[in-house]
């Protein structure tokens, strides 16, 4: 019996412990009225950006930033 226990009790841990984080963060779909679904990174996101409300939930990835472009310098130095 106690065998048993131990095994469950291991089995368990690994379940509740074991596995990769989730990716993607829980947004929320804001809907509002005479504006189309939106998804939103959370509740306090939607009510604040002109007083909508979190319908259901979302996969809420956040937008990419934009990469400056660098100046050519290496390109000008030889030219000269």
């Amino acid at each position: 019996m106690r065998k048993l226990i131990l095994a469950a009790g291991l089995l368990l841990g690994v379940a509740l412990l074991g596995g990769t984080p989730a990716k993607a963060e829980l947004g929320c779909v804001c809907a509002k009225l005479g504006a189309p679904l939106l998804c939103t990174s959370g509740v306090t996101a939607c009510t604040m950006q002109g007083g909508g409300a979190c319908v259901l939930p979302c996969d809420y990835q956040a937008p990419a930033k934009k990469k400056m472009a660098k100046a050519k310098a290496k390109a000008t130095k030889k030219k000269m």
